[in-house]
Parts: structure tokens; sequence; C-alpha cells
């Protein structure tokens, strides 16, 4: 007779940093003999982990919640919105449990509850990284949780409390048993990567035998000896960022760097609590691109700020055109509930933020297709993400999963996901590049 499995549906929405998340919770409950159901159907319930940044957001949380009720009927709330349990319970009363962002052990207690585990774990055989959601080839690493900033537009820290650093030998002992698994991209991750280490006073851990400090720099010089792409996301251009410069001059993580400008404007980086200089950054741009050639700057940017005038937003779309962004992604603002922006008078209305958001994207769109352009010609280190009989869909240096563009292989049918290779690129537009198999 065969033995019973008790299988757990999940829905993971909102930033990688909620993916990894995710996928510690599915680890845990694979390590204890439940399965991963494919759809709501066969579940035997559905864990929802959410989102509660943006209104938007908590609205596609809750519109998730409501499905998984619809179609399964037993449910488990965890995430960011799970810190507004009384507005969650008052729409959907029945839902078993609700717990909030990083809970791990409470969200593993509820569903011990409700369908407690059946097989012996001691039977279970996991691979050394642990479940993830993403492709085997990448993964995301996250080093720590919350954030110290008091950004006016965010609640964050609200939600997920100030800065906690994870030891730096616990986060290098993750890296190596994913490497070893076969992943061949580490993206790190954290609220403030910058600011890694600095709530521990940057104490030194073990690491293969050597000590290595809970600080950036020793950090990353240490990933670089795992062999494969280490990509740096999040990263405030706080003073020491610039030593990460040598280490990729020598090859040791990937000239990329994803920096929160958020805008140009000194008036509204004053309003919205961030640092920023825009002449002294277009300085530093430019000293790190001179150091780092073939450097890739990505960064994100809102418009619409409460008070923005014409004024700061043609000073942004100059800037824009100065700092020549290699990929840039923007935002409209909108509300966060809790957030201190909400308070700020001279909220914009809707068409004018639309009107912005285009013109913000037809100028980056002009500066990515100058700066792709400059790389017709030249042959650079790939990953295939996926490849068929048509070609393969790949990465460079430049290009993060998800949020920046491609690679696209016209002659990559034989290749397979995962593979890295060398490629001639030979045409780009406003987002992607093609290339050929250089021989």
């Amino acid at each position: 007779m065969e033995q019973k499995v008790n299988k757990i549906g999940l829905v993971s929405l909102g930033c990688a940093k909620a993916l990894v998340d995710s996928e510690r919770i599915i680890t845990r409950l694979r390590s204890e003999g439940y399965e991963i159901a494919p759809d709501y159907i066969r579940a035997d319930l559905v864990i929802v982990n959410t989102c509660g940044f943006l209104d938007s957001a908590r609205a596609e949380s809750m519109d998730a919640i409501g499905e998984a009720i619809n179609e399964n009927g037993r449910v488990i709330v965890t995430g960011c919105l799970g810190l507004a349990e009384p507005m969650i319970r008052e729409k959907y009363p029945d839902v078993l449990a609700v717990t909030g962002p990083h809970r791990y052990e409470e969200v593993i207690g509820a569903v011990h509850k409700a369908l407690p585990p059946l097989a012996d774990p001691k039977q279970i055989l996991m691979p050394p990284g642990g479940l993830k959601l993403t492709p085997r080839h990448y993964a995301y690493l996250k080093i720590s949780e919350g954030c110290n900033h008091s950004c006016s537009f965010c609640i964050i820290p609200q939600i997920r409390g100030k800065l906690v650093s994870r030891p730096v030998g616990e986060v290098l002992r993750e890296a190596e048993k994913l490497a070893n698994a076969g992943v061949k991209e580490l993206l790190i991750i954290s609220q403030d990567t910058s600011a890694y280490g600095v709530d521990l006073k940057y104490k030194v851990d073990e690491w293969r035998g050597r000590e290595v400090k809970t600080r950036l720099t020793e950090f990353a010089d240490a990933l670089g000896d795992l062999g494969i792409w280490i990509r740096m996301h999040y990263v405030y251009p706080y003073p020491h960022v610039d030593e990460l410069l040598p280490l990729m001059s020598e090859g040791r993580i990937l000239p990329y760097l994803d920096v929160p400008f958020q805008h140009a404007s000194p008036r509204l980086l004053k309003a919205m609590k961030r640092p920023g200089d825009k002449e002294k950054m277009l300085e530093r741009l430019h000293k790190w691109r001179t150091e780092v050639p073939d450097l890739a700057v990505r960064s994100t940017f809102i418009v619409g700020f409460p008070g923005e005038t014409d004024e700061d937003f043609e000073m942004l779309l100059d800037w824009l055109q100065e700092a020549k962004l290699t990929r840039v992604g923007c935002f409209t603002y909108e509300d966060v509930a809790g957030a201190p922006a909400n308070a700020l008078g001279d909220q914009l209305p809707e068409k004018i933020k639309k009107e912005r958001y285009e013109r913000f994207m037809e100028v980056q769109q002009e500066v990515s297709a100058q700066v792709l352009s400059s790389r017709i010609g030249k042959t650079v280190d790939v990953i295939v993400d996926s490849a068929d009989e048509q070609g393969a869909i790949a990465r460079s240096s430049w290009d993060a999963p998800e949020v920046d563009g491609n690679v696209f292989i016209d002659d990559g049918g034989e290749l397979s996901p995962g593979d890295m290779v060398r490629v001639k690129l030979t045409d780009a537009n406003d987002y992607d590049m093609w290339g050929k198999l250089a021989k």
C-alpha cells in the first residue's frame, strides 16, 4: 500500500529577498517529508508568502490569498503583509494562520499544527544547498535582514526591523554548498548590502581555516575563491564600495553594481531622506569606469514624488543623460501605508506621474541603446538560461536575471541551461543584445 505524503502548495510574491524566505520554508518542510505540490488541487494546504510594501503589492497579495482560499481552502499567510493580520482576517477569516516576514519557525509550526509530518526525516535526502525556486545554475544569497535607513517613502525597517547581518562564516559555508551543488552564479542580496556587518562591528569569523571579517569587501574577496559569478545587488554608494573595484578587475566578482540612486534633485533626495550629491556621484561613476572599464551600473528611480517640480524632473533627466547608467528601472511614486512621505504636501496627479514615467523611460532607452551599441564587436562570457532549436537565451556580466536584458545566441541551439560560453556580440537594441558563438 502506497504511503500517504502531505503536499504543500506555495505562492511566493514580492522581491528576491522574499523568494529566499520561501526557499528556506520549503527546504525545511521537504526535509521533514512534505512534498511541494505543483497546483492548488494537489495541495493539502497552501502557504502564501506576501509582499506588503506598496499599496499595489498589498492588493496583489490580498488577491492571491483570496485565490488560494477559493481554490484550496486551507491557507497559511506569511511575509510582509502578515503584519497586517487584522486586515487579512477581516476579509479572510478562514485562514489557518498569519505570520510576519522571516518568521520561519512560526510558519513551520503552523504547518505542523494543520498538517502534522508523516515521514521519518532521517529517510529524506536533500540537495546540499537546499531547495531553490530559481533555475539550478543561479541562486540568491541573502546576507542580512532589515535596514537602518529611514527613507520617507519606505517602511522596510517597520516590517523587517533594523539591520541584522548573518555571520560571514555561515554565509560563506552556504555559498560553498551552493557552488558544490552546481550553482554557477550567486546574486548577493539584502536591504543594504554595503552595510553588511556594521551591526556585528565587523566581527571576524572562520571559513576554510582562515579568518574573514563580516564586512562587504572581505566577504566579496572570500566569495571570489569559489570560482563562480558573484553579482552584487542593493549596494549603497558608501566610500568603502570603492574597495570592490580591484576585486572586479581581478575577476573575483562581476563588474556589476546595483546602486539605488532614486533621484538626482538634492531637494527631493532630502525629502526622501536619502543621501546624494549629483555632481559628486557623476565624478564617482567616472572614477569607477576608469578603474573598471567594463563596469555595469544599474539603478532604480522614483518619479512623481510629492513636491517634485518640473525643474526637479528636468534635473533628473539631465543627470540620467550624463550618468549613462547601463540598466535602469523606474517607478511612479505611490503611498505606502505607514510611510512618512504620505503626509507630505504637493501630491502629484496620476496623469503627471504617468507622463514623467514615460518621458524618463524614453530618455533612458536612448541612453541604453547608446551604451549597448558600444559593445557590438566585443567577445564576452555569457551564462545560458534556456535553449531550443531556435537558439539560446543567455546573460553577460551586465545582465542580472529578471531585471536586466538578455544576450540572444542564434547558433546556440545545442547549448544547455547553465553552460558558460564565449559570444561575439553582433547587434543591440534598447535592452538586449545578439551574438554568435565565438570561434
